[in-house]
């Protein structure tokens, strides 16, 4: 079963969150903080939405800083993807 998105919605996955600082301390779970990177893993159509004409800018592979509290959850096949608008994506990690 795959999630296909639509209008200007795109399917993300979260990144893991780092377990350890860049000076070698081990953090554990209540220490770190949510990850906000994501990989695109669908994107929709694009399209009118409200009115507009939306231009998809994102693509499959991307990895993208979001809005922390962005989206929807949901679980499929154990993995947990979130849906949300493009709007919700602030950058494009290179």
């Amino acid at each position: 079963m795959t999630i296909k998105p639509l209008q200007d919605r795109v399917v993300i996955k979260m990144l893991e969150a780092e377990e350890t600082t860049k000076s070698g301390i081990i953090l554990t779970g209540a220490a770190q903080e949510k990850p906000q990177i994501a990989e695109i893993i669908a994107v929709g159509p694009g399209g009118t939405v409200d009115g507009k004409e939306v231009k998809m800018e994102l693509k499959i592979g991307d990895k993208v800083l979001i809005s922390q509290y962005a989206g929807t959850k949901v679980k499929l096949e154990g993995e947990e993807y979130t849906i949300l608008s493009q709007n919700d994506v602030l950058a494009i990690v290179e």
